[in-house]
């Protein structure tokens, strides 16, 4: 099989991909660019990309899959030259999915313990101990119930917290309430002491979180965004903040990457920003989903994890 490895990506990090690409798939042919020679890319039958340039999987006439290394595939969907016939994958990697249960639960932990006002109370000088709540008394409201979404909102479960999770359409899992639906997602805003985002982007939930929304939200809430920048109208929620409406936000993704020195972000004192590191796709065992992948197109079994275009992810 003739395969291209297409990315915005350092050169490093193209290198290690293919490396561990090429243990995972020994024998075939590996392109780092579109073949320029027609006969050649008509042998192309694969593309494992990472947010490539646009325009990338043009003129590959015998395309079968475009297995993508990120989670989200929202800027890949973007591309209007994405050919719409090809089935499109995306990547469900194991180790992303539990480094991302770490880092929620982390985050939920210093919410509910108040280990954020702590460390600020360490550069004022000041000794104070919070007050301890039980895990049940603390409800969190996770958006999105996803591979990503529906591991988050479990784990923290077996943790003792109070959860709900939302979704557009009805979901089922143990040990957690969910919800769907306008009715649904009004019931868990009201309650939630902190709401975790990891819903899809897409052009129904972007800029999901404006004003209408932090004001549904219980008062003294906190919101944890680890999925997308653009789900999120940051004027909106400095207002919400700087009201009260909000006791914190923990920031993982941004409209704009890096996040520039200028955006007050960086400097609100109830504002936690992460330099998109909760969750990376771990290439060790990406590579072992992609190479899962490739066996079943090679056998004509169903594909894993296939994106459905008309509703975006």
């Amino acid at each position: 099989m003739s395969i291209l490895l297409s990315g915005c990506w350092p050169a490093a990090e193209q290198q290690q991909w293919l490396r561990l690409l090429q243990e995972a798939l020994p024998g075939e042919q590996w392109w780092l660019a579109p073949p320029s020679d027609a006969s050649e890319a008509a042998q192309v039958e694969l593309a494992i990309v990472a947010n490539p340039e646009a325009g990338v999987l043009q003129g590959l006439p015998n395309l079968r899959l475009i297995q993508s290394l990120w989670a989200g595939v929202d800027r890949l969907m973007q591309d209007p030259t994405l050919p719409p016939e090809v089935p499109l994958a995306r990547m469900v990697d194991p180790a992303m999915n539990e480094a991302m249960v770490h880092t929620a639960l982390w985050a939920v932990l210093a919410l509910h313990r108040g280990f954020f006002e702590v460390q600020t109370q360490q550069h004022q000088g000041l000794w104070r101990q919070p007050q301890q709540l039980r895990a049940g008394e603390w409800r969190v409201l996770v958006l999105g119930l996803g591979e990503l979404g529906g591991r988050v909102a479990q784990g923290l479960a077996t943790q003792g917290y109070a959860v709900s999770g939302w979704s557009r359409r009805p979901a089922d899992l143990i040990d957690v309430q969910t919800l769907h639906g306008e009715a649904g997602l009004v019931q868990g805003l009201d309650a939630a002491d902190s709401v975790i985002n990891l819903l899809p982007l897409t052009e129904q939930t972007r800029d999901f979180f404006n004003a209408a929304r932090f004001a549904a939200m219980k008062r003294g809430a906190s919101l944890v965004n680890l999925a997308r920048g653009a789900h999120v109208v940051e004027e909106d929620l400095l207002a919400a903040l700087d009201s009260g409406q909000l006791s914190r936000a923990v920031l993982d993704v941004f409209r704009q990457e890096p996040l520039p020195s200028s955006n007050p972000f960086w400097r609100h004192p109830r504002v936690t920003v992460l330099p998109h590191c909760a969750a990376q796709t771990d290439a060790r065992s990406a590579a072992a989903v992609v190479r899962a992948n490739v066996l079943a197109l090679r056998a004509g079994q169903p594909l894993a994890h296939l994106v459905q275009r008309q509703q975006g992810y």
